[in-house]
């Protein structure tokens, strides 16, 4: 079966950071660019960052630009986001995507995605 986990959150203080981890299981990340998405209450889900299937190519969401960095490691079949600064206006759910790149080393920032992990809560209150 394919498998997408995301973990890594929990409750920060405004100004803190978290670093969000979605590990595949079932296939290999090689031949996928992934996506973060999150979703607040009562708002439509909205891509953050995402990465390209060789770490190549990288985007972010205006909201977010300077404060999260996306990476992965095909090697351990995982990505990352670095989360700094957090803002109240970043609590969410927080999801990572898959999209199968056979034929090119792109990303869309909140593209087609393929498979879908079940989400980490984010929580950013003083």
């Amino acid at each position: 079966q394919l498998q997408l986990v995301e973990s890594g959150g929990g409750l920060v203080q405004p100004g803190g950071s978290l670093r969000l981890s979605c590990a595949a299981s079932g296939f290999t990340l090689d031949v996928y660019a992934i996506g973060w998405f999150r979703q607040a209450p009562g708002k439509e889900r909205e891509g953050v960052s995402c990465i390209s299937r060789s770490g190549g190519s990288t985007k972010y969401a205006d909201s977010v630009k300077g404060r999260f960095t996306i990476s992965r490691d095909n090697a351990k079949n995982t990505v990352d986001l670095q989360m700094n600064s957090l803002k109240p206006e970043d609590t969410g759910i927080y999801y990572c995507a898959a999209v199968r790149r056979s034929l090119s080393d792109i990303c869309v920032l909140g593209g087609r995605t393929d498979y879908w992990g079940q989400g980490t809560q984010v929580t950013v209150s003083s």
